[in-house]
């Protein structure tokens, strides 16, 4: 096979996966470095020009325009803040009391505070530590397995729940991805408006619900009956208050930006003031934890930035061979049912968000693969759903998920075999598969919030660079407008 034609790039995949899993070097260093080292060979091959990598610092500095990437520093700050502060202990502690006549109280309550939380965490890594840090050390009434299990699903509800920092950048991917696939061959949706976060963002709320209400039906189904009685947990007046002004501010918050009301980058700083202006009266840090706060926000900010540029220069690379135009031809030909097409796009993605993060997903693999999901589909909000619930259903599939894995480095609890943790968690996984397969088999269940569509008569798809214009627009997580940017006829 050449490493120079159109199956460089999936030469290109499969060395990244074999030095992330046998080096365990910096994910972000690896993308850089593969890219590198083929685009070198592409060179001396004569593949391709110098001049087009010259395209590099032109996409990298066009990244920083991005509203999205402007708030996720904030969202990082956040999530550093509220493990260091008492904001998430008087949530989960205000959801005790509230919750203490059900069976499975600690559990409602580790699942209220992710629901709470996790959109303003920023990661399942923010969220994990976090719930680790408060649910495990109340959850030793518990059978070790019953409690990491927990402690993992409540860290990935952010990756469903609106507005969160993963749905957030996901949606911005989708609105690429959907303008990629209107140009593909085969795509029939002329007419059809390019989405935009704003619609993702309403498309995930009722999976999101459902996903919530259920995995809430089987904590508590478990707790009766294993018939547990978790030890009383007192609440101060303090803590009541502190819960019932930081649940209705955060609801207030998430609120705005989801209606459209607010920008995320908005949202993120009023939190973020919000979160320090508390901290100040109530002297909860020093100037050193201060210092921490700050230090661990730019490092963690600069390695998602630092994944970013190199996800964006693998991206460059992989494209230059024609691998994208070579796999979606390939899926788009396909003599297969579109559906069983979509449902192999479906799985590949799963099995690389079993060893990759969200981020790492939504920059590297969401780029190449959502195009041909969408066209084959024929619709972009349930291919952007499809892909939230098969993140998060492989987060939590051990021993290799990202959440369980966090969840058993951070919580403290003892080591226990992975065949144990995945018995208390396949009730769990069990819904996470029957919900998918409910969103795969029945698209209306994404469109409950859609807005009012146009006219098709009087609607006439639009112009390359009025898309191009849009597209800047709709990157701020505006609200839906009427006329917006329409999917141009597959040529």
């Amino acid at each position: 096979m050449s490493l120079t034609g159109p199956l460089a790039g999936l030469w290109m995949l499969l060395a990244l996966g074999v030095v992330i899993l046998a080096t365990g070097l910096p994910v972000w260093a690896l993308l850089i470095g593969v890219s590198s080292l083929f685009a070198a060979l592409g060179l001396a091959a004569g593949a391709f020009d110098l001049q087009i990598l010259q395209a590099l610092p032109v996409r990298t500095l066009g990244l920083l325009e991005n509203d999205l990437l402007q708030a996720m520093p904030l969202y990082v700050f956040m999530g550093v803040l509220l493990q260091r502060l008492t904001v998430a202990d008087a949530l989960f502690s205000a959801l005790l009391r509230l919750f203490r006549p059900l069976a499975g109280a600690h559990a409602l309550s580790a699942l209220g505070v992710g629901a709470l939380i996790a959109p303003m965490n920023g990661s399942v890594a923010s969220s994990s530590a976090l719930l680790s840090r408060l649910v495990a050390p109340r959850m030793a009434h518990l059978d070790t397995a019953r409690a990491l299990s927990i402690i993992s699903v409540a860290a990935t509800i952010g990756v469903v729940v609106p507005p969160s920092l993963v749905l957030l950048l996901l949606g911005d991917a989708m609105m690429l991805a959907h303008l990629e696939a209107s140009r593909l061959p085969g795509y029939l949706q002329a007419g059809q408006r390019i989405i935009n976060t704003q619609d993702v963002m309403h498309a995930a709320l009722l999976p999101a619900l459902c996903v919530l209400a259920l995995w809430a039906l089987v904590a508590w189904r478990q707790a009766r009956k294993f018939q547990e009685k978790p030890p009383q947990t007192p609440l101060s007046r303090t803590q009541a208050a502190v819960a019932l002004i930081a649940g209705a501010t955060i609801v207030l918050l998430l609120a705005g930006v989801f209606t459209g009301k607010l920008y995320a980058v908005e949202a993120a700083a009023t939190g973020a003031m919000l979160l320090v202006a508390s901290a100040l009266v109530g002297r909860s840090l020093s100037i050193a934890g201060w210092q921490a706060v700050l230090a661990d926000t730019l490092k963690l900010s600069g390695a998602l930035f630092a994944l970013l540029v190199g996800a964006t220069t693998f991206s460059l690379v992989f494209r230059i061979f024609g691998t994208d135009r070579w796999l979606n031809g390939l899926l788009l030909g396909s003599t297969l049912p579109p559906g069983v097409t979509a449902a192999l796009v479906l799985l590949l993605v799963a099995l690389c968000a079993w060893v990759l993060d969200a981020f790492e997903m939504i920059f590297v693999i969401v780029p190449i693969v959502a195009p041909a999901l969408i066209a084959r589909l024929g619709d972009a909000q349930q291919a952007a759903v499809l892909l939230l619930l098969v993140l998060q259903l492989s987060f939590l599939i051990p021993p290799m998920g990202y959440a369980v894995l966090m969840a058993r480095s951070r919580s403290g609890l003892p080591a226990i075999p992975g065949r144990r943790l995945l018995g208390a968690l396949w009730p769990m996984l069990l819904v996470q598969v029957a919900l998918t397969v409910v969103v795969f088999a029945f698209p209306a269940t994404v469109h409950w919030l859609d807005a009012p569509a146009p006219v098709a008569s009087t609607q006439a798809p639009m112009a390359e660079d009025e898309i191009a214009r849009q597209m800047q627009e709709m990157s701020r997580v505006e609200p839906l407008e009427p006329g917006a940017a329409t999917v141009p006829a597959a040529p």
